[in-house]
């Protein structure tokens, strides 16, 4: 099977490739073959790109997709809030349909919006049943999704039994492949961090956790003098950290996942934008979680960048673009496979209008995207070549029974937990 997107604005985020103010894209046997000025591709089905940017899928390498059904609930919220509310009062009444649902309804909004590749950092933990239901749901939808189920389960036995089922079920050659999300130094003992680095290790698993520091606590310092930091690491927000320990990560080869929104508005602290680049790291950004914030990579780029900018006035848009696409590929060991429109790789692409009254005229893409972008724009999706999103709209997709259920399963669920489903309710009586 061959596709060939014709005319677009092409943006490959390869130096090597480059971008073409009028370009061609062939794809064949969903990977891609050829980027040109023009591609002579008579026997291939033909998507016009005109008046498209054409570039790679967005990467989100780090999202918790079963809060989906209560988007918005906590845009009033702390860090305190939000964890009391979600992981304290909401989650014990979690069933698996409930997971399963939204799961669901948060990876197809993420590829709506245009996020080929997604990590969903699960942290559930009721049970085998629950964890099947997300993978179920990463399943159901045409995407690459990476399960990253989170700890905190039990014993040590129980948690080595339920990643090592996970890890026989999850194989690296589908769509939806497998990550392991740790706890740090923070919540678990020095031995518990190298006993599970280890089991990740031996089952071919990158992992996942989330750090930071309030200036007493040197975590990434104290993994690093265990010999316990790993190329195969990508550290969640890291606010706090020092400039010292940021260069211990860059120095192992991990990398840093910094979701803005979420930070500035619970009170993390300033994203470590720029601090990381300034010590030799790739940052690379990532939306968290939709009670609190916005499902989609547009907003979170924008608000890094005018973050950073006033700061120090350092990056630019393109920066912007790299760390949502290929540098956030790196991260997630996928930078063979995706996060450039690079010959060779699969066909994880995006096509922008630049036709849309809020981007026209669009004079730099990547400014326009970074500055100006958002879900609306997202025209057409393709995953390893297969259109999944058209003219605006998934493909055989079912919103409105999809939209039914998950707020059946806000409802129930609510009502279980007690909560109010207004802006004014607060976890702990409030």
């Amino acid at each position: 099977m061959k596709t060939l997107l014709s005319g677009g604005t092409v943006v490959t985020m390869d130096p090597a490739v480059g971008d073409l103010h009028r370009g061609d894209v062939l794809i064949e046997d969903g990977v891609i073959t050829e980027v040109a000025e023009r591609v002579d591709a008579p026997d291939a089905e033909v998507i016009d790109a005109s008046d498209r940017i054409v570039m790679p899928g967005f990467v989100d390498n780090h999202r918790h997709a079963w809060q989906t059904a209560f988007r918005g609930v906590g845009a009033d919220w702390t860090f305190a809030e939000w964890a009391a509310a979600m992981h304290g009062t909401v989650k014990p009444h979690y069933r698996p349909e409930d997971v399963y649902v939204g799961t669901l309804l948060g990876r197809l909004e993420a590829l709506h919006s245009g996020v080929t590749t997604m990590l969903d950092w699960y942290h559930v933990a009721q049970g085998p049943e629950h964890e099947d239901a997300a993978v179920a749901a990463l399943r159901d939808v045409p995407a690459r999704s990476i399960f990253c189920p989170g700890a905190g389960w039990g014993s040590a036995d129980s948690v080595d039994d339920a990643i090592r089922r996970l890890r026989a079920e999850l194989s690296d050659g589908g769509l939806v492949t497998m990550a392991w999300g740790l706890r740090g130094v923070e919540d678990t003992s020095l031995d518990t961090v190298a006993r599970e680095l280890k089991l990740a290790a031996e089952l071919g698993l990158r992992t996942s956790l989330h750090t930071g520091s309030d200036g007493v606590q040197r975590p990434i310092a104290e993994l690093h003098e265990h010999g316990l930091l790993r190329d195969t690491t990508t550290f969640v927000h890291g606010n706090g950290i020092s400039d010292e320990e940021l260069r211990m990560l860059a120095g192992a080869g991990s990398s840093i996942s910094i979701s803005p929104d979420v930070e500035l508005k619970m009170g993390f602290g300033n994203p470590l934008t720029g601090q990381a680049l300034a010590a030799g790291l790739r940052p690379t950004l990532s939306t968290d979680d939709v009670p609190s914030v916005g499902g989609d990579m547009f907003s979170t780029m924008r608000t890094a960048f005018a973050v950073q900018r006033g700061l120090d006035g350092g990056l630019n848009s393109r920066d912007l673009l790299a760390f949502t696409t290929i540098d956030a590929a790196v991260s997630c060991g996928l930078d063979g496979r995706t996060g450039s429109l690079t010959p060779g790789k699969d066909a994880d692409i995006i096509l922008l209008r630049t036709d849309d009254i809020t981007v026209f005229p669009v004079t730099d893409p990547a400014g326009s995207v970074v500055s100006a972008g958002h879900p609306g724009l997202v025209d057409t999706v393709l995953v390893a070549g297969r259109v999944v999103k058209r003219e605006g709209a998934l493909v055989d997709v079912d919103l409105p029974a999809l939209r039914t259920r998950l707020t059946a399963s806000r409802d129930r669920v609510a009502a279980a937990a007690g909560v109010r489903l207004d802006s004014t309710w607060r976890p702990n009586g409030g």
